[in-house]
Parts: C-alpha cells; sequence; structure tokens
C-alpha cells in the first residue's frame, strides 16, 4: 500500500503538467470596415506595406465586394505604413494610411511564445480615395468581433 500511494502521486503530478494550453495562432488582426455613403467596396483593393528590411510585402491582394477587412499588425515597429490600392477600369489611387501604436507583449504561459497586443494612439491619412478614418477601438487583441477602425470612402468617381 505504501507503494502505491507515492505512485498515484507520480501520475497525478505527470498527468497535470502535460496540458499546455498555447494559442494555435497567436497573431493578432485589427478589423477595418467600410462606413459612410461606401459600405461595400465596388473597387478592386489592395493592401502593401514595407518591411523592416525594406522589401514590400502585399498584405491583401485583388479584395473586392467586401464591407470590413482583417490586417495584421507589426510588432517591431511603433508605426505601421500601409498602402491601400484602390483599382477599377477608370483609374488607380493610392492612399498612405499610417497607424501609430504602442505594442506590448501578452504571455498565455511561460512554455508558450508570448503574443503581442496593441493601443492604437493614432491614425492618418493621405485623401485620394479616403475620405478619412477613425478609430472606433483602440485595444488589438485576439478579439475581433468589433472594428478598430472605420474607413470613409469618397463616393464614386
Amino acid at each position: 500500500m505504501r507503494r502505491i500511494i507515492p505512485i498515484v502521486i507520480a501520475a497525478i503530478a505527470l498527468t497535470a503538467c502535460s496540458s499546455i494550453d498555447c494559442p494555435l495562432y497567436n497573431q493578432v488582426y485589427s478589423k477595418y470596415m467600410l462606413d459612410g455613403e461606401v459600405t461595400m467596396l465596388s473597387d478592386t483593393l489592395y493592401v502593401s506595406t514595407t518591411k523592416v528590411d525594406g522589401k514590400d510585402t502585399t498584405l491583401i491582394n485583388r479584395l473586392y465586394d467586401a464591407s470590413d477587412f482583417l490586417l495584421q499588425m507589426s510588432f517591431t515597429q511603433p508605426e505601421d505604413v500601409l498602402y491601400f490600392t484602390f483599382k477599377n477600369p477608370l483609374s488607380v489611387r493610392t492612399d498612405t494610411v499610417r497607424v501609430s501604436k504602442t505594442t506590448y507583449p501578452h504571455f498565455e504561459s511561460v512554455d508558450c511564445s508570448p503574443s503581442f497586443f496593441h493601443q492604437i494612439e493614432g491614425v492618418s491619412t493621405t485623401r485620394h480615395a479616403i475620405d478619412s478614418i477613425i478609430i472606433a477601438k483602440k485595444i488589438v487583441n485576439y478579439d475581433t468581433t468589433g472594428c478598430h477602425f472605420r474607413i470613409y470612402l469618397k463616393p464614386g468617381d
């Protein structure tokens, strides 16, 4: 009987430590939603950015007929610079969107790699196709049910 008790305790301890609950995807995304007179994309949208190493990368390619979309935020820079290109058969318009933010690590467990959450400090844009952008929700974490940015596009051209 004395031998069984340490074996049972060891088995319980091993099963308790075997379950690490790390999130499968620890990326966080900001949600952009069209608002105002234009609530659905009629032009084709491309979104790109320049990485820290100076290389361009496409974040969204050929988005059409959508009212919202998700974009990943960088965790190495205090400001994200995004290029929103709107294409239709008659024109191509590109706006530069700058999102300033504070980034902080979020730990689920010491065994898991950290996620990086953000607090949005400000947003600005050029005004070629986008009339304005407002911040609707400042905290960017795993929750994408609400929108972080409301985009007001200039009506038809």
